[in-house]
């Protein structure tokens, strides 16, 4: 497996998977984090954490039980003080979707979530009924259990400022109600792929970069790891779809005319991002073969980035499923959680 993999990975001239050697602060070996060491928190215990971060963000609360004193938390690339900005001032219920990846290595847990988010127009505006939020959220559990690091990607719907009101600019107008309303996650994220088949960490990791390299100013020629099946959501949207899996969901929306995953790259998508950016595979389930990663698509000749939280589901080696949640960010935005050189650098980053 590991051969196949590699062979048509080096057969594109993919980028090594090793981030640029950088200087380390002294309570990290080897490029994990010591607190990290051993891992005592497991998969229920991680997404026990991730609802209970949730609920008490709802509440507004942060207590010394849950969080570090030193926990850091960014929102949209932006590092905020944790409990009253970004969605710790608005959100009003924890309830909604729940696309969940837990990282037992490492003691990160990522997901794709809603939340409901009460807000006003603008400082004097009306306030707004409860909304649904889409969130590509992070989080670091240390060895004693607490929350170290939250990360979220937050999109929000379009708010007119004060009471004027007028078309959305965005093409995907509403994405926390579009993922919403999925539900529940396709029930394939949960299940464990059988021993002999299973991926190893590199592995899962190089599969994830593929799709990235793929996207990336991409001729149609490609190396393109889809299952002919491949199911791609966008911001709660079809991406791209076989017939039956459309045929599948029936009522679900689509972003444009719908491909296949493989055909939409050898068409529709050629030349269309010039870069990608801060690929940061923040929680990997060897388990599950699901990768959940970060990264930044650079639109440069229109100067627009979107910024986005991304998983797959990887069978034998190819892609079945992509489900991601974005937002329109600055152009050249970073995510916040490293370097300016690794901002900038379009090698992955498996962060540990």
């Amino acid at each position: 497996m590991t051969t196949t993999i590699r062979a048509a990975l080096a057969a594109t001239c993919l980028v090594a998977l090793a981030a640029p050697a950088q200087a380390q602060p002294a309570h990290v070996v080897a490029g994990v984090p010591l607190e990290m060491e051993p891992n005592t928190c497991e998969r229920a215990c991680l997404e026990g954490k991730l609802e209970a971060y949730l609920t008490a963000m709802s509440d507004g609360v942060v207590s010394d039980d849950l969080f570090a004193r030193h926990a850091r938390f960014t929102e949209n690339g932006v590092e905020l003080p944790l409990g009253n900005e970004g969605l710790w001032a608005t959100t009003v219920s924890p309830q909604g979707y729940r696309l969940v990846v837990s990282d037992v290595t490492t003691g990160q847990v990522a997901a794709l979530v809603t939340v409901q988010e009460q807000a006003n127009s603008s400082a004097t505006g009306p306030q707004r009924a409860p909304e649904h939020v889409g969130l590509a959220l992070r989080l670091r559990v240390g060895r004693d259990g607490r929350i170290t690091e939250v990360e979220h990607v937050a999109a929000r719907p379009d708010r007119a400022l004060g009471a004027a009101s007028g078309p959305s600019t965005n093409p995907f107008p509403d994405i926390g109600g579009a993922v919403h309303a999925l539900g529940s996650p396709w029930a394939g994220y949960a299940e464990p792929v059988p021993e002999g088949q299973r991926h190893t960490r590199a592995e899962l990791v190089e599969v994830a970069n593929a799709y990235f390299e793929a996207v990336e100013r991409n001729t149609g020629n490609d190396y393109y790891p889809f299952t002919d099946d491949c199911l791609r959501l966008e911001n709660g949207m079809i991406a791209a779809a076989s017939d039956a899996e459309r045929a599948a969901l029936p009522d679900r929306p689509a972003f444009g005319s719908i491909q296949t995953c493989r055909g939409q790259f050898e068409t529709s998508l050629v030349g269309t991002v010039t870069g990608v950016r801060e690929r940061r595979v923040v929680a990997v389930d060897e388990e599950r073969g699901v990768v959940f990663a970060f990264a930044f698509f650079d639109h440069r000749p229109i100067n627009w980035t979107w910024e986005l939280g991304e998983l797959f589901k990887v069978e034998n080696g190819q892609i079945s499923r992509i489900e991601a949640i974005f937002i329109r960010s600055p152009y050249g935005m970073c995510s916040g959680w490293g370097t300016y050189q690794q901002c900038r650098s379009e090698e992955v980053l498996d962060v540990r």
